[in-house]
């Protein structure tokens, strides 16, 4: 039978409930009886011994909190009793030493990739389509039009059939039957694929690249640029207007700056030049078809497990999101870490509270000063404008027993394993140390997997509690449930349930290990993610504007 509390770390003064406990239920851990006050759902915590106004709260052996009223022994913690509190960071200790996992099991192993002129090596091949300004969107869902279902990466799907059947049953005057009519699931048809060696084209469309700030700008083509250089993409299409702050010469210098052996095929068209909205049109889909007929040669060819770039990510998050499914792909990161690949952590927010802790795994202080530096800008400019990190957590969060940001951001951090910190990035920087990186990132979930694909990742690993369904236009999304209950009520969008670290039935490591080998297979497109197979193409740039 598995335990029903958890005690994270032995200096924690608060168990977590893995399973819903009952008011008067007496609960036995470590020889210490304590009897519940309150009903304790699943997911949240409540204190060992009775805990004073400001005594403080500790999870994963880091502070998390101070109480604000008093609590009785067995009492649940929540927002009316426990208010967000962290420990201050400063420089960096010498004393970190990390022991690498084994990874005999996959010093051989290989991925099916496709290799790139530069050396990177792609899990897919897309082809993309972008703007440089928002004048240009009509202009690109247009080619969109033209191009996906004539090319056969168009789907006709199972909605546009159901309202097709709404429509017959009003003409028919047969409302009444409306109600009782259902989505077919399974009907989704696309024609044939042109260029089977090719994943599809995304149309990357936003509201930037005008007004604003000029930083706006410069910071838009810098991400572009990550997205074009993503092994991932083959080739790009980059339509511009001409009078908007994001010029061409700007995108071109961002991709000159992350890689100067840059190869790929790049069309760039500009309105303004080439005349009529016909002309522009005419010559955009004439290009790109064909360096579609070129790229559509590469194929997958091995790879070293070294050429991965894994982007680790956590989105409604939930009470068993930092003992389950994060510290397991944590352990998928210390696996690619000690492999000689490369994973990034994002979402500065959540990682309030566990400053130390990654300052100290920095591996030097150089490093270890730009996440100190990047750490207070960002809470500083979140200040600025009346708030802070504190109010991160969502009503989602703490009704799933994240009661503060410091509780939320000792779990989240969980996702880079234990492995020496290589590298601290600055938004839309791109990753070429291997090892884990830190990426300054909000923590909005499409901003932050936005940002993850600029910087290099080719995979990514998504966490969820709740059920979050964000995906990647070019980067695979792979969605990992912290509990059982999420991956059977959602199985739509869930690929991994990490439940089983919960009832006992797999250890992290073992679930980790699981992870990898289920990356190796969607790495080498032999699996396709649910986030793939339902088009979640999200993409949000990040205006450098306080997001939390």
């Amino acid at each position: 039978m598995a335990d029903k509390v958890l005690k994270i770390h032995p200096t924690d003064n608060v168990l977590v409930a893995l399973t819903d406990l009952k008011s008067g239920e007496k609960i036995t851990y470590n020889n210490n009886t304590i009897t519940l006050a309150n009903d304790i759902p699943a997911k949240h915590k409540f204190v060992e011994q009775a805990m004073q106004v400001n005594e403080e709260v500790r999870m994963y052996g880091l502070l998390v909190g101070k109480i604000v009223e008093p609590v009785p022994a067995g009492g649940a913690l929540h927002t009316g009793n426990l208010k967000h509190k962290t420990e201050g960071y400063s420089i960096r200790s010498n004393r970190f030493e990390w022991k690498a996992p084994n990874i005999d099991k996959w010093k051989t192993k290989t991925f099916e990739g496709y290799h790139r002129p530069d050396g990177q090596v792609g899990t897919a091949n897309y082809w993309i389509v972008v703007p440089l300004v928002f004048c240009e969107n009509r202009n690109v869902h247009v080619i969109r039009q033209a191009f996906e279902e004539e090319l056969g990466f168009g789907k006709s799907n199972s909605y546009q059939n159901f309202v097709r059947e709404l429509v017959s049953l009003y003409k028919n005057g047969n409302t009444k039957a409306i109600d009782e009519l259902s989505v077919t699931e399974g009907s989704n048809k696309s024609k044939s694929k042109i260029f089977e060696n090719l994943d599809g084209i995304k149309f990357l469309t936003h509201e930037g690249g005008c007004g604003g700030t000029r930083q706006d700008s410069e910071a838009l083509c810098a991400l572009l640029a990550g997205y074009i250089n993503n092994p991932n993409v083959a080739g790009a299409t980059v339509l511009s207007l001409g009078c908007q702050n994001a010029q061409p010469d700007i995108l071109r210098n961002k991709l000159a700056a992350i890689n100067t052996a840059f190869a790929k095929p790049l069309i760039m068209l500009e309105q303004q030049k080439e005349g009529t909205e016909n002309e522009l049109l005419a010559q955009a889909i004439k290009k790109t078809f064909l360096a579609l007929i070129e790229v559509n040669k590469a194929q997958r060819k091995p790879a070293p497990l070294s050429k991965l770039t894994i982007g680790l990510e956590c989105g409604g998050s939930d009470g068993f999101s930092g003992i389950s499914a994060n510290p397991a792909i944590g352990h998928t990161s210390d696996l690619i870490a000690a492999l000689g690949g490369k994973t990034i952590l994002s979402e500065f927010p959540e990682l309030c509270g566990v400053e130390q802790e990654l300052i100290n795994r920095t591996k030097d202080e150089e490093t270890a000063a730009r996440f100190t530096k990047l750490m207070r800008a960002y809470s500083n400019a979140a200040e600025s404008v009346g708030s802070g990190f504190d109010m991160n957590p969502s009503p989602g969060n703490i009704k799933d027993g994240l009661i503060t940001d410091a509780m939320k951001s000792a779990g989240a951090a969980k996702k880079g394993g234990t492995s020496p910190i290589a590298d601290v990035l600055d938004y839309t920087e791109y990753a070429t140390k291997p090892g884990l990186n830190l990426l300054c990132t909000p923590g909005n979930d499409v901003e932050s997997t936005t940002a993850m694909t600029g910087s290099g990742a080719n995979v990514i690993l998504f966490t969820t509690g709740l059920g979050t369904p964000t995906g990647n236009p070019i980067t695979p999304v792979i969605k990992l449930s912290s509990n059982t209950k999420l991956a059977k009520k959602m199985p739509d969008i869930i690929d991994i349930d990490c439940g089983a670290i919960i009832s006992g039935e797999k250890t992290i490591e073992e679930k980790g290990e699981e992870i990898l080998d289920f990356v190796i297979e969607v790495a080498s497109g032999r699996i396709k993610p649910k986030a793939v197979l339902l088009n979640q193409d999200d993409f949000i740039p990040w205006k450098r504007g306080v997001s939390l």
